[in-house]
């Protein structure tokens, strides 16, 4: 038997556990890095990201070169403690029991828990670092990783466990990409993240949820006197107008005023001048998904259509404006904003036009009322009713308690809503 110094020992049993806890951060460090921040890094030029991308990619290859070197590492150790207990104790039946003991404390506090919580907090820092050791000794023993590797994809053949790919690994499905929205607050602006999670909704809301409903819709009807006319275009806030002819239905085409400035200045607009100012309206079925009606707008040129259901009767308007604006927010202009702005006062309470949209409201107010149903809150509570229900009635929808104030016409036309209690 080779007789070491007792130091020796020490001083071996000490390197082979730093070796292991450098093996055991590089495994977690590397397994817990954030792959799109090391694809960012390494399109900017970064060698070491690179490198890591590289061995993420082959993660079979990777973890075989890892653990070969952890564990032919972790059994010297353990060997290694067992000469010291003989050197110290002597060769009795409780020296190795304890050795076993001793090295497992050792290896679970040098070489596994402590290097592994070093790597997981902080894995995008040490992934490019340790990817320069990993790289040399995985190209220097890769026959043998190769022919451990050979077992490996047997059994994962045998199990159909088979990894995923880079590519693979790095998709991510769009309610994952809205909780990484989420979780980037500190990093990105209130309105930019606004903005991104809108994005995320645009598949799932139709043109039917922005439109300015029917009841609502600004036009002319061209059987009205040239005089009353000339009075809704001098009143009117928008550029473009729906003209028909007696009933709504009956759109003739869509008013441009500024065509109609020559004749307005010289006082020359008779109903032919009107018409031949008219250009033909362009039609949007209701289950038309805005991102679809958005590149739709983009490709006729269009910034306004009318919207239709399945029988072919107008159920409203929509504009290019009113889809942007369901992406970034609402413009300021010039025009009138309905029922008010939409905030809850100090006692808890907003005072809200039936005609709002429920999408709208939860947005501004922070509730979670129902939008597969009644796009507006006036159809919410005709539809929870099923009757019109008379001004001072009080209902609780969607854990949101509501005051009926006013109906009007057959439509709730306004109603006092109650912050839920939380």
């Amino acid at each position: 038997m080779i007789d070491v110094p007792f130091p020796a020992l020490i001083t071996a049993l000490a390197i082979l556990l730093v070796i292991s806890g450098f093996f055991s951060v590089a495994e977690t460090a590397m397994m817990a890095a954030n792959r799109h921040r090391l694809r960012h890094r390494a399109k900017s030029g970064e060698r070491g990201a690179r490198l890591a991308l590289d061995l993420l990619a082959k993660t079979e290859k990777l973890l075989g070169v890892i653990l070969l070197f952890n564990n032919l590492i972790n059994a010297a150790a353990a060997t290694l403690v067992s000469v010291i207990a003989i050197e110290l104790f002597g060769e009795e039946e409780w020296v190795l029991g304890a050795g076993t003991l001793v090295v497992t404390f050792l290896i679970l506090i040098f070489s596994e828990i402590t290097p592994k919580v070093v790597g997981a907090a902080n894995a995008d820092r040490l992934a490019p670092a340790v990817s320069f050791a990993l790289a040399p000794l995985l190209r220097l023993f890769h026959p043998v990783v190769w022919f451990v590797n050979l077992f490996v994809g047997a059994l994962l053949g045998l199990t159909r466990l088979r990894p995923k790919t880079g590519g693979e690994a790095l998709r991510m499905s769009p309610e994952e990409l809205r909780t990484l929205v989420l979780e980037a607050g500190n990093f990105i602006p209130r309105k930019h993240q606004s903005i991104l999670l809108n994005l995320f909704d645009l598949e799932g809301i139709t043109v039917e949820d922005v439109m300015v409903p029917r009841a609502a819709m600004e036009a002319l009807d061209l059987a009205e006197s040239v005089d009353d006319i000339r009075q809704r275009l001098a009143t009117s806030y928008h550029t473009r107008l729906p003209a028909f002819d007696r009933e709504l239905d009956n759109v003739v085409g869509i008013l441009h005023q500024r065509r109609l400035l020559p004749a307005l200045l010289a006082d020359e607009l008779d109903k032919a001048t009107l018409r031949a100012k008219l250009v033909a309206p362009y039609f949007i079925p209701a289950a038309t998904p805005i991102y679809e009606q958005l590149h739709f707008f983009q490709e006729s040129r269009e910034r306004i259509g009318l919207v239709v259901d399945e029988y072919g009767e107008i159920l409203g308007l929509v504009t290019l404006e009113d889809i942007i604006e369901e992406l970034i927010g609402k413009f300021t202009t010039s025009a009138p904003a309905a029922g008010g702005e939409i905030a809850w006062t100090a006692d808890g309470s907003a005072l809200i036009e039936g005609g709002r949209t429920l999408r709208e409201l939860n947005r501004k107010l922070g509730l979670q009322l129902p939008v597969d149903g009644p796009k507006t809150l006036n159809g919410l509570i005709l539809d929870h009713f099923r009757d019109i229900p008379e001004a001072g009635v009080s209902v609780k929808i969607a854990d949101v308690p509501m005051e009926i104030v006013q109906t009007q016409d057959r439509m709730v036309k306004t109603v006092r809503l109650f912050r839920p209690l939380p």
